[in-house]
């Protein structure tokens, strides 16, 4: 190549093709991860069709040893490792984990004796069944025993209108009770408990004779004990208004008989849903993914976070977040200020930004040992010292333990770096001009700081609260250490005074993935848990982020003169 060939070309041009290539390849990776993690968390809720097959006389593979033949969905269809003739091998939901001891099932395609996948039977009549208990079962149905001692065989025609209506029934049931001993029982237990720690206060560091030998003492202990048998004859009508719709729940029973030839027989009120699904037409399957997604939402979680829906994570992953944002953003923003618009550059101002960008680079486990140390050993143990006197005199803690408030300052420490960092840059793009502008016409510094930068800054500040809220709103780590649990009885938000429990722990999606994934006694069944999860963990936190966008580009609209 001549010297003039090379004076000709763009200065830089290998760096802009290998620049956007980068741009290219990084973009694909991301795209396809959220691609995996969309079709696979959706597809959980979609009905597959169930097959019937026989496997060959000499497979290995039979769910049991009496019988060659069983049910079940096909959740993945791949190529057996390491086969070089591109053998393939089906993954079926057998279901029905009491009676199989599992519910995955990978079987040859060379094991069947109709191999090809369109040749598979799909019985019409056959069906599955979510339970409250060892996930889902896949049968034929015999016969339902009713309450009035009548025996419905699965040969009557109305038998599967009955059965569904009957399970319809046990659901509003449960409804019922499970709400009764959350609200209004959870209530009565929540005085009760009061009534407990102060009474343990009362009788603090004293023995039975001092208790005895205290007259006054011993008055008050009795009013307490008086109120606790009120609080106590309330929760028993409750209790038995609850039991009665339990004992309900048993009245009626279904028999069912799976393929290969075990008859079970269980209440009604342990089942959630029954369906066909190879009965189902495109419309009812449309249908039957918005109920089941819906369920997702709304539900709580059973089965150890393995059944059920993650209600009660969506919710603590939520309120988490938006507690983080309003303690982390005055912080922020009020630091930047004073480093951009008060402090003189100088050595501490040059540390103070050092250490600020250093904070950003510390591992999140140990601002959760942080955590634990200054807020709830701390902090939360002065706030119970001063104000629940009668929670640290009976020895338990009331802010001095892992909760929501402490998971959030936790949170809110983690990720001031960034909006320190983004709110000073977001001050120093006001041009100069503005501030000279507004100090002439009479302002003062503060007053030009507050009517004139901070609009101006402001879709630079909320670009700081964005990345903030996206970090904290996928940490587990410092949650883990903090206040985060597997299952929370409670949501900090409820009906019960004061309302906002800000000691509750709480559930979060985050660890809701770790916990479901990781700690899982079953792998396979834990997979489309874990998709599911992780795609409502994303979707919550683009819908949180796109709220946040669209205020900052409102803002950037209003002020013309920002940057940004």
């Amino acid at each position: 190549m001549k010297l003039e060939d090379l004076k000709q070309r763009p200065a830089g041009e290998p760096m802009v093709w290998l620049t956007a290539m980068g741009l290219a390849l990084g973009t694909v990776m991301v795209v396809y991860l959220l691609w995996v993690i969309f079709v696979n968390g959706i597809t959980v809720f979609w009905p597959k069709p169930v097959y019937q097959l026989e496997l060959d006389a000499n497979s290995t593979h039979r769910v049991s040893a009496e019988t060659n033949v069983f049910a079940g969905a096909i959740s993945m269809d791949r190529e057996i490792t390491g086969a070089d003739d591109g053998t393939r091998e089906y993954q079926f939901f057998v279901g029905n984990k009491d009676i199989y001891g599992f519910m995955y099932k990978f079987v040859p395609q060379a094991d069947l004796v109709e191999s090809d996948r369109t040749k598979l039977t799909q019985p019409k009549d056959i069906m599955v069944a979510e339970r409250l208990e060892y996930g889902n079962a896949i049968f034929y149905p015999v016969s339902m025993q009713l309450g009035t001692n009548e025996v419905l065989r699965a040969e009557t025609p109305d038998f599967t209108t009955k059965l569904y209506a009957l399970v319809e029934e046990c659901n509003e049931r449960r409804a019922k009770y499970t709400a009764l001993e959350k609200k209004d029982i959870g209530r009565i237990n929540h005085a009760i408990r009061k009534i407990d720690i102060q009474i343990k206060a009362l009788t603090a560091n004293k023995t039975t004779k001092e208790v005895q030998a205290d007259a006054a003492l011993t008055a008050q202990i009795d009013a307490k004990e008086k109120e606790k048998e009120k609080w106590n004859a309330e929760y028993e009508i409750l209790a038995k208004q609850a039991e009665e719709m339990r004992e309900a729940q048993e009245k009626d029973s279904l028999t069912y008989r799976l393929v290969t030839g075990e008859e079970k027989t269980l209440p009604l009120g342990d089942f959630v849903h029954i369906y066909q699904p190879n009965q189902f037409g495109f419309g009812d399957k449309v249908g039957f993914f918005v109920s089941q997604f819906w369920g997702f939402l709304s539900e709580n979680p059973r089965e150890a976070n393995m059944e059920g829906g993650i209600f009660p994570a969506i919710f603590g992953t939520f309120v988490m977040t938006v507690l983080m944002s309003i303690a982390v953003m005055p912080f922020g923003v009020l630091a930047a200020i004073y480093l951009r618009e008060y402090a003189k550059d100088g050595l501490f101002v040059r540390g103070v930004r050092i250490a600020v960008n250093n904070l950003a680079g510390v591992p999140s486990i140990v601002f959760g040992a942080f955590g634990v140390g200054f807020f709830i050993y701390m902090a939360g143990g002065t706030i119970d010292r001063l104000f629940f006197p009668d929670y640290v005199a009976s020895k338990v803690p009331y802010f001095g333990t892992g909760g929501i408030l402490w998971a959030s300052l936790t949170l809110a420490l983690m990720t001031v770096p960034v909006v320190v960092v983004s709110t000073e840059e977001a001050l120093a793009a006001v041009p100069r001009a503005v501030r000279e502008g507004a100090l002439a016409c009479g302002a003062s510094k503060w007053q030009t700081i507050q009517r004139v930068v901070l609009p101006a800054s402001a879709p630079g500040l909320l670009t700081g609260l964005i990345l903030a809220m996206a970090r904290g709103a996928g940490e587990v780590a410092p949650l883990m250490l903090v206040g985060v649990v597997k299952l929370a009885p409670e949501l900090p938000i409820d009906s019960v005074a004061p309302f906002i429990h800000l000691d509750y722990k709480f559930m979060h999606l985050g660890f809701h993935i770790y916990d479901v994934g990781f700690q899982s006694p079953d792998s396979e069944a834990a997979k489309p848990m874990v998709f599911a999860t992780t795609f409502l963990l994303i979707l919550l936190v683009v819908v949180m982020n796109l709220t946040a966008i669209l205020i900052r580009n409102h803002l950037k609209k209003k002020y013309s003169t920002s940057a940004f």
